[in-house]
């Protein structure tokens, strides 16, 4: 049993493990290296795209099926952490590394990764298109097709066995989820106790408003990779009354801190980071947006959101070339579809312009999103194996220890 005084070295070492598993899982859980990087372009090396909430660490993990209050699902993007108000260049970017890094992970030739790329500025500019309604999913990859099907199929218990490991009322304290300590427990109950948040397990999915909302079971939630050291908890309510219409719901909350990702200079954002991350939700992905709200728990901002079972993250390893090449033209149209929406039809035009007039005589894409992709790449793969060597001694000191 992990208490809160031995969580901080615990999370640690669960990050460094995870990023160590693979060069893909380390591009995933580094945004910091990512935004490193931008830091040292050139002004001017990149186009500076329309201002509009962006993701902020748009890689292949953060995309994946979302449901919405009524049950439709669509592939939106589920994380926005690090959602701010910038350049959309940096989302097209970071997607283009995680699914070239993900393509090295399938040991995929570098044609294919070239291929990919090709589609994905395809895929994107296909949804700046006027005549382009956003529904159009014929050339949905197999990939893709296969975590929607799954996302239809599954329900409560589905969604309970995975997260608290049975459905039985209770938060299971053991390798995933940590006790609280009583200040933490506490103040999760006074964080429900607002009418704002008791809504949010009310209204949304047609349940009583006036049902009774009350916190069941907690713990610290041990979730994540990039996240992980931020406080995060599931907590179990019960809404309605017991023999009459009780239903359990699963929330998830987020300590929301500052963002990695660099926004635009004179623009207007919420001024705390929890109602950053809400209000950017409900741009980009409006399935999830409302879903979610902004809050304070023992003065630290937080953000809250239901967990649905049709909510799945996407997983692209070991894929066919065929099905790489796909899966990255569609993810792309996803992200293109969620910046233009916010975007006036002159501004879809000129982004879209922009992006045409970089692209390079010998790939189907700008010059710049290639070159960039090829330098973090090379920066990623060294810092993957500098982590690895360090975690490797970390853990070899580890052992000598304990003899």
């Amino acid at each position: 049993m992990i208490r809160p005084s031995e969580r901080e070295a615990k999370l640690i070492q669960t990050r460094n493990l995870k990023m160590a598993r693979s060069p893909h899982a380390y591009v995933r859980g580094n945004t910091v290296r990512f935004y490193e990087w931008l830091e040292q372009q050139k002004r001017g090396a990149l186009p500076e795209g329309p201002s509009i909430w962006i993701c902020g660490d748009c890689h292949v993990g953060n995309l994946g099926p979302v449901a919405n209050s009524k049950g439709r699902i669509q592939v939106q993007i589920r994380d926005l952490d690090q959602t701010v108000i910038g350049n959309p260049a940096h989302d097209l970017i970071r997607l283009g590394l995680s699914l070239a890094s993900a393509a090295r992970g399938s040991e995929l030739p570098g044609v294919t990764t070239a291929h990919m790329i090709e589609s994905l500025v395809e895929g994107y500019e296909q949804a700046f298109e006027p005549d382009w309604n956003g529904e159009d999913d014929d050339d949905m990859p197999d990939s893709v097709r296969k975590v929607i099907r799954k996302s239809n199929r599954r329900t409560w218990k589905h969604l309970a066995r995975e997260r608290i490991a049975d459905t039985s009322p209770v938060i299971p304290i053991g390798k995933r989820f940590w006790v609280l300590d009583e200040e933490e427990r506490q103040g999760i109950h006074q964080l429900f106790a607002d009418q704002n948040l008791k809504s949010l397990a009310t209204t949304l999915w047609s349940r009583d408003d006036d049902a009774s909302v009350n916190v069941v079971d907690a713990g610290y939630w041990m979730k994540g990779c990039s996240s992980l050291g931020l406080l995060r908890y599931a907590v179990l309510l019960a809404v309605g009354k017991k023999g009459v219409d009780l239903e359990y719901c699963l929330m998830d909350i987020k300590e929301a801190v500052t963002t990695a990702a660099p926004r635009y200079d004179n623009v207007k954002m919420p001024s705390t980071h929890g109602e950053r991350i809400v209000e950017g939700s409900r741009y980009l992905s409006p399935y999830l947006g409302q879903r979610m709200r902004s809050g304070s728990l023992n003065d630290r901002s937080v953000f809250i959101r239901e967990l649905m079972p049709q909510d799945l993250k996407m997983e692209v390893e070991r894929l066919t070339q065929t099905e790489a090449i796909k899966t990255a033209k569609y993810l792309a149209m996803v992200v293109g579809r969620a910046h233009a929406r916010q975007m006036s039809s002159e501004s879809r035009k000129e982004w879209q312009a922009d992006l045409q007039k970089t692209r390079s005589k010998s790939l189907d894409a700008p010059s710049w999103l290639w070159s960039s992709i090829v330098s973090l790449l090379m920066s990623h793969e060294g810092g993957y194996l500098e982590h690895c060597r360090r975690f490797a001694l970390t853990a070899s000191e580890a052992k000598e220890q304990l003899k």
